[in-house]
């Protein structure tokens, strides 16, 4: 099912989560624990990142040696994993930094194979190594350029123009917002201008960037309905279970974390955090609700115990 078929036919407030790939050569194990502790919170949809090759350094006896290696591969694996074994829709981020426009089409052909029928289109985050581009290849600059192709897909129009029997896709697709706007951008209103063109170009619906102020997502929400987006913007939340998340995450992610939460947070031992930060999160979710969200969406990311300590209290 589509995830704005999921929001559609929602009877109540819709949970959804996001997970990470376990690094190249790692077990699914730890992977596995994750996904089976959500299940019984009846997950409709569960993202799972994509990560391109990216430059590393490795020590070795002739000192550092530069390599170029995808950490994280098996975003394809992990979402038939979840579509299959556990009978939920899968929504695999399809990136454009570290991908030929012709590699993503040849991601989406297999996804379709498998029955998956979400994406979510993002640019993706520089990994400090720019792939050459082999002759006759090309590549998406931009998520609304991504978005583009994959509409394109859905109309039946692949690369290959020529190609006998090539049916249209059928792609949900959904796109990333900002509510403290994209790092990048000059400010909120040249960004929210950015994302109206990626949802005229085919996205079918926005997922936040993470964020500890509702205040913030409110009124990105009414911005954005001003300025003629008119798709649904799942909030995104992450639970704050680490103290050093006070300034790893506004350092990563560009958000802000409240002083409220941030005075608390310091002001506590260490092992307090992980119950202020559900605490937070539990009011945040409460809030979202109240105001008539149809679905929240959590950074899960690794393990789960903060958020079923979130759920096993959030009265849905």
């Amino acid at each position: 099912m589509k995830v704005t078929e999921h929001l559609d036919r929602a009877k109540g407030p819709l949970v959804s989560y996001e997970i990470i790939p376990p690094l190249r050569g790692g077990t699914l194990a730890s992977l596995l624990r994750v996904i089976d502790g959500l299940m019984p919170y009846r997950p409709p949809f569960i993202d799972v990142t994509s990560h391109p090759a990216e430059a590393v350094y490795q020590r070795t006896e002739r000192g550092y040696v530069r390599k170029v290696k995808r950490k994280r591969p098996g975003t394809l694996g992990v979402c038939s994993l979840i579509q299959h074994k556990y009978g939920v829709d899968a929504v695999p981020h399809v990136l454009c930094h570290g991908f030929t426009r012709e590699e993503t089409e040849d991601f989406l052909i297999e996804l379709r194979y498998l029955g998956i029928q979400n994406v979510l289109a993002v640019r993706g985050d520089d990994s400090g190594w720019r792939k050459e581009l082999p002759e006759g290849r090309s590549e998406n600059k931009r998520a609304v350029d991504l978005i583009r192709q994959i509409a394109d897909l859905n109309r039946g129009k692949y690369l290959e123009e020529d190609l006998l029997d090539a049916e249209p896709s059928d792609f949900c697709v959904g796109a990333a917002g900002y509510p403290e706007k994209h790092y990048e951008a000059p400010n909120l209103v040249t960004d929210i201008r950015r994302t109206k063109e990626k949802v005229d170009a085919g996205a079918d619906y926005l997922v936040t960037q993470m964020f500890y102020d509702n205040a913030r997502y409110h009124e990105y929400v009414a911005e954005c309905r001003r300025r003629g987006i008119e798709v649904p913007i799942i909030p995104g939340l992450k639970i704050l279970s680490h103290r050093s998340q006070v300034t790893n995450l506004p350092r990563r992610f560009h958000v802000d974390i409240p002083p409220e939460l941030s005075d608390e947070v310091l002001a506590a031992g260490p092992e307090h955090t992980l119950e202020i930060g559900v605490e937070w999160a539990l009011r945040q979710a409460r809030d979202l609700f109240d105001h008539g969200v149809p679905a929240v969406h959590f950074y899960v990311m690794q393990r789960s115990t903060a958020i079923t300590k979130l759920l096993d209290r959030l009265d849905l």
